[in-house]
């Protein structure tokens, strides 16, 4: 039951659902995530190291990157079950839209004035 607990507590944040939603179209870096959400690198950081530990996003690092993705779930049969359907709602919600839209002209190179 832990397991469920914790997948639903990652879920229960609008922010974090935005994430998820953002990261099914791409791999992204914190500054883009932050970029596209409008919120504080360390609140990213936070809900990232909160949907990690639920088993719902893995990061990669790539050189001076930090690239977060969805998992796969193989971790855990509720964020695999919760993943997969959250692939199937939302995407018509206008503030998914719009994030959708925000999220396509974002660039790490811009936003970090670094090229790696």
């Amino acid at each position: 039951m832990q397991e469920f607990i914790k997948v639903m507590k990652a879920l229960s944040d609008p922010n974090r659902v935005r994430l998820l939603k953002m990261l099914q179209r791409r791999v992204m870096c914190v500054c883009e995530i932050q970029a596209v959400l409008g919120i504080a690198q360390p609140t990213v950081s936070k809900h990232l190291k909160l949907l990690e530990g639920a088993g719902l996003v893995s990061h990669r690092k790539e050189g001076l990157w930090v690239n977060y993705a969805l998992t796969d779930g193989a971790r855990s049969p509720y964020a695999a079950s919760l993943l997969g359907n959250l692939r199937h709602w939302l995407d018509d919600a206008p503030e998914i839209q719009d994030l959708f839209k925000r999220s396509k002209n974002i660039r790490r190179e811009d936003l970090c004035h670094t090229r790696h």
